[in-house]
């Protein structure tokens, strides 16, 4: 599938801005979370009940506390997320060269913004915050991802009627960050709009059994 094309200009500095503001926002909540408020239980704020709260985190790798190991893992994941900025980057601009949709093009600054306010806590945090892991060989590319949004779904026993799940254990209260976030609505608006931003590439008609192409006349 090919991005759709529209005959109206794209210029990629106004989504270069979008993405700036998403960093902005990212980069300010987290400033305000670490500045103000205690990690962990002590410090939660409710702001829905039980099922919203505000709680101060620390994410040592990737999604879901998910580590590379030690001691240069944190750095090659670090590389890798640069070169995906890079990548994205470079893609914004020829979607705009190629009048792309502009939701799509949309979608993915809210997906770069995102990565790159993920990037800065990874490269920077562990100096400036200095929550780089104990036994980290540097605070530079050590940084600790500032988690503050907690969303407690559900926690405890599953009916033991339900097929298969029936009688377990399970936790869903998953903690992010406005970088997150954003990733996670710009892919979800690529999918969610599929039919609007990509054209389906029609298939070429094809003979009928039996028949045969009629020649080209000279």
């Amino acid at each position: 599938m090919q991005p759709t094309r529209t005959t109206r200009p794209q210029t990629a500095l106004n989504f270069f801005l979008l993405a700036l503001l998403v960093i902005g926002l990212d980069q300010l909540s987290k400033w305000a979370v670490h500045t103000y408020m205690q990690p962990g239980m002590p410090g939660e704020i409710p702001l829905l009940g039980h099922w919203l709260k505000l709680h101060y985190t620390l994410n040592p790798g990737m999604a879901f506390g998910v580590e590379l190991p030690p001691p240069y893992g944190k750095i090659l994941l670090s590389g890798f997320r640069l070169l995906a900025v890079g990548g994205l980057s470079w893609y914004i601009v020829k979607l705009c060269r190629e009048r792309a949709a502009a939701g799509f093009i949309a979608c993915m600054a809210l997906i770069l913004g995102g990565a790159v306010g993920n990037l800065v806590d990874s490269i920077f945090y562990g100096l400036l915050y200095k929550n780089a892991p104990f036994g980290a060989p540097t605070p530079w590319f050590h940084g600790q991802v500032i988690d503050m949004i907690y969303v407690d779904i559900y926690e405890g026993f599953l009916p033991q009627s339900w097929p298969l799940l029936g009688g377990k254990y399970v936790s869903l209260w998953p903690i992010f960050n406005i970088a997150d976030s954003s990733i996670f609505i710009g892919v979800a608006l690529i999918l969610l709009n599929q039919s609007r931003f990509f054209q389906q590439e029609e298939a070429s008609p094809q003979p009928a059994p039996g028949t045969a192409e009629a020649p080209a006349a000279h």
